[in-house]
């Protein structure tokens, strides 16, 4: 994966509100999601898609920016991919995604069209279905092999509970299995993974415990619907100081006389492995990264 793409906070924005769409502009989220599905009434379906082709053509959003449009099995969703190969975002958002067919629909339409050139896309992952078969679509496209366009999987637990009848619980007890199983499937594949919305951004103590939880279980970032919510998903989910500083010492470590052609060295009193150098060297590039990116800011 590309070293810029390290999303700790992907901010979802209405494609009806003009406002918000300047608002974003100016924020700090690692990544902006334009919302043409459930944040768009259906009779205002065709004006959300005229806000982001002038929003796209009059003065392109800098940074990493995706467009969830709806189920292509519609004609809102077949008109939303439409505008949205003619805005070239870095990815297109694809809802409900439950099989590889989903995801196969998508890839035809991007390869039939020399416009689309290398836009990504990001699945859904919001029913039973979609949990089940979610190994399957992050090996079917993954963009960690040449060509493939699937780089990210999303969990949407609004929509999860809702299919399910799972109740909300406090630290999402309930839904745990099917979280962990979702971020085993985009490991799989080599591709990120991200976790769902938290809907009370007034809770900010919960929220915050969320994001700690989300990042403990290897998702990469959060989903959001607000903007309060961007600063604890960049903290929580980008390199703690003790993280940092682990990986300093391991390389250290390795880079000491004689460690060169070690595989194992002792750390303190602990065993360290080549395999926890690699980790550590991606976790200081992804810090170096994310420190550019707020520079560039």
């Amino acid at each position: 994966m590309p070293a810029n793409r390290f999303w700790r906070s992907l901010l979802s924005v209405p494609a009806i509100n003009r406002r918000a769409l300047e608002k974003a502009k100016s924020l700090a989220a690692d990544a902006i999601i334009y919302d043409l599905e459930d944040a768009v009434a259906p009779d205002r379906k065709a004006e959300a898609r005229e806000n982001l082709i002038r929003l796209y053509a009059d003065d392109r959003p800098a940074g990493i920016t995706a467009i969830r449009i709806n189920p292509l099995d519609t004609a809102d969703g077949r008109a939303d991919m439409e505008a949205a190969i003619a805005c070239r975002p870095d990815a297109v958002v694809l809802p409900k995604v439950g099989t590889i067919g989903h995801v196969s629909t998508a890839v035809s339409r991007l390869e039939q069209d020399a416009a689309a050139g290398d836009m990504k896309l990001w699945a859904m992952i919001e029913t039973a279905e979609g949990v089940v078969n979610a190994a399957a679509i992050a090996g079917a496209f993954s963009s960690a092999r040449a060509g493939g366009r699937l780089e990210a999987l999303i969990v949407g637990v609004n929509d999860l509970r809702s299919e399910t009848g799972v109740a909300p619980a406090a630290g999402r007890i309930y839904l745990v299995p099917w979280l962990m199983q979702t971020v085993l499937a985009a490991r799989a594949g080599g591709i990120q993974v991200i976790d769902g919305v938290y809907n009370d951004f007034a809770d900010s103590e919960g929220y915050a415990a969320e994001c700690a939880e989300g990042a403990a279980m290897g998702f990469d970032g959060k989903m959001l619907i607000h903007p309060n919510q961007i600063a604890p998903a960049n903290h929580h989910f980008g390199p703690s100081d003790a993280a940092l500083a682990e990986a300093r010492a391991i390389v250290a470590a390795f880079s000491a006389p004689g460690a060169e052609r070690l595989n194992v060295v002792n750390l303190n009193g602990r065993m360290v492995e080549r395999l926890h150098l690699e980790q550590a060297e991606a976790l200081l590039l992804k810090f170096a990264t994310l420190q550019t990116k707020e520079k560039d800011t």
